[in-house]
């Protein structure tokens, strides 16, 4: 599957700007979904993940109550709604698909990753 992710840029803090990806090529609902972020110096790390229903899902607790990751299986899309952003949110964010396998939120089990977007928070 291909993952195109769209939507970041320069934000101020408390901004609330929405990410997107999307997939075409296979089944969108046929993998669960996460999105990832890098920032500089720093390992990536998970910021959100969603099950393939939509029915589950995890959030890193650095974004908890401010970030939600909807998906819409009939769309092929994926979204991360971040809001309340800081600076240290600032990073590149990579959505990916695959399976999070018993629920561990790894990305070791993400097998599409896409280029990614880099979100910038200025205070």
């Amino acid at each position: 599957v291909q993952l195109l992710a769209s939507g970041g840029g320069l934000v101020q803090a408390g901004g609330s700007p929405r990410l997107s990806c999307a997939a075409s090529g296979r089944t969108f609902s046929n993998y669960d979904m996460g999105w990832f972020r890098q920032a500089p110096g720093k390992e990536r790390e998970i910021v959100a993940g969603i099950a393939r229903s939509g029915g589950v899902t995890y959030y890193a607790d650095s974004v908890k109550g401010r970030f939600t990751i909807p998906r819409d299986n009939v769309k092929n899309t994926g979204y991360l709604h971040m809001s309340s952003l800081k600076p240290e949110d600032t990073a590149v964010y990579y959505c990916s698909a695959g399976s999070f396998y018993g629920r561990t939120w790894s990305p070791d089990g993400m097998n599409y990753w896409g280029k990614g977007t880099e979100v910038t928070v200025s205070s």
